[in-house]
């Protein structure tokens, strides 16, 4: 495979990657206020989401043997294909349907949506491993590069839905944005140059789970990293903030949207930044492998300061005010940062651990565990919201972040792979 074969084929899977994240993001934002305002309750959202990360775990393990078995662009798009489908199914979705049939229909919906980002998001990061320069922090510049993009295109992709449910409606919202994927799947599929592998007939199913003792505890690691953000992201903060915005009018409702949506935005835009500046932020080319896992035990630390600190304010604060408000946005904005650097420590190990016959198959497993991290998020983020509120979301994800520091603390170098990465 040639440098520029190479290039064009990382330039095409990020291109299809963006399109997807964008989708991704936004129908996030049309699910979650548009059953907010039809009367779903904290824990009937978080289930809109549960499939759709149960359907990311079950996808992660199998993609990294599909990608094995018949190639990295039959699964990417496989998830673009899948997404089309899922947007013009919840096009279906009918108002007059009773809220428990609604909340099924949805989840299996969502479930479909799971299935497809993860197939688009294990063929991606893979694609990083195989592609990458060989230079000193080429693999970090690059996985950081892809990351980081993805999630400001996410996080565009949260005020796009906000501003499309405002202005035009659900429906009209998810036919438009299926038929936009859908003419990004064609050209994706024309125009995709040579550079990635094609599979190999006798990759075996059970080869998706990892013998390496710093493949599984990174993985574990992440469970509780995801699990402690999406705790409050998923459905805490946007209905704390819709009920501290919203009049109850549909004037007030409009701009509630839209206030979140900014937040959601800014905050996944933010994150995406960060990680992309990652590589720089930490020196990563002049860092030895064993100094980077040594850096990825002192952030997550940090990193567990703030929501302690944030849910230790609300707690102690009477009402919601304007400076309340206020220290939240500035908190979880700093909390999104020191994240974003965190999120891309474990992007670059799990690709240095990995090795390139298996990078398929590792990186399925370790988002595997990113997914479980998510779903652990999201059912709690409904439940803990209801039982306590913010403090107790905030509060849970700082124990949260306690426990992927432990797993941090596993991880191990060899001392014949302990070279500049």
């Amino acid at each position: 495979m040639s440098r520029p074969q190479g290039l064009a084929a990382y330039m095409a899977v990020t291109a299809a990657y963006w399109a997807f994240m964008l989708t991704d993001g936004a129908l996030r934002m049309l699910v979650l206020l548009h059953f907010h305002t039809l009367g779903f309750s904290p824990v009937q959202l978080a289930y809109l989401f549960v499939l759709y990360e149960i359907a990311g775990m079950v996808t992660n393990l199998s993609a990294g043997w599909l990608a094995a078995r018949f190639g990295l662009t039959s699964t990417l798009y496989a998830g673009l294909g899948l997404q089309v489908l899922a947007l013009l199914a919840l096009a279906w979705l009918d108002p007059a349907w009773a809220i428990a049939t609604s909340v099924a229909y949805v989840m299996v919906v969502q479930g479909l949506s799971g299935v497809a980002k993860d197939l688009a998001k294990m063929s991606s990061k893979s694609a990083v491993k195989l592609l990458a320069p060989s230079a000193p922090g080429g693999l970090f510049r690059w996985v950081a590069a892809l990351t980081g993009s993805k999630n400001a295109v996410k996080g565009a992709g949260f005020l796009l839905g906000a501003i499309l449910l405002a202005s035009v409606g659900f429906v009209a919202s998810v036919l438009a944005m299926a038929a936009g994927l859908a003419l990004i799947l064609l050209a994706t599929a024309l125009g995709m140059p040579s550079g990635l592998p094609t599979g190999r007939k006798g990759a075996k199913f059970r080869e998706v789970f990892s013998r390496d003792h710093n493949v599984n505890w990174l993985s574990a690691a992440r469970i509780f990293l995801f699990g402690a953000r999406d705790v409050w992201f998923v459905v805490g903060i946007p209905i704390y903030f819709y009920a501290v915005l919203s009049d109850g009018t549909e004037a007030g409702n409009r701009d509630a949207f839209f206030l979140i949506g900014s937040f959601m935005a800014v905050w996944t835009i933010l994150y995406g930044a960060v990680q992309g500046a990652a590589p720089r932020i930490l020196r990563a080319a002049d860092r030895t492998r064993a100094e980077i896992i040594a850096l990825a035990r002192v952030w997550v630390l940090l990193l567990a300061v703030i929501p302690a600190s944030l849910g230790v304010l609300v707690w102690f604060t009477a009402a919601p005010s304007a400076t309340l408000t206020t220290a939240i946005v500035a908190g979880l904005l700093l909390f999104g940062g020191v994240f974003a650097v965190n999120s891309s420590l474990h992007s670059y190990l799990i690709l240095a651990f990995t090795s390139s016959h298996r990078v398929t198959l590792d990186v399925g497993f370790y988002y595997m565990s990113n997914a479980a991290g998510r779903l652990l998020g999201t059912l709690l983020s409904g439940v803990t919201y209801q039982i306590g509120g913010l403090p107790l979301c905030l509060g849970t994800a700082a124990m949260m972040i306690g426990l992927s520091w432990m797993g941090t603390r596993q991880l191990h170098i060899n001392t014949k792979q302990d070279i500049p990465s």
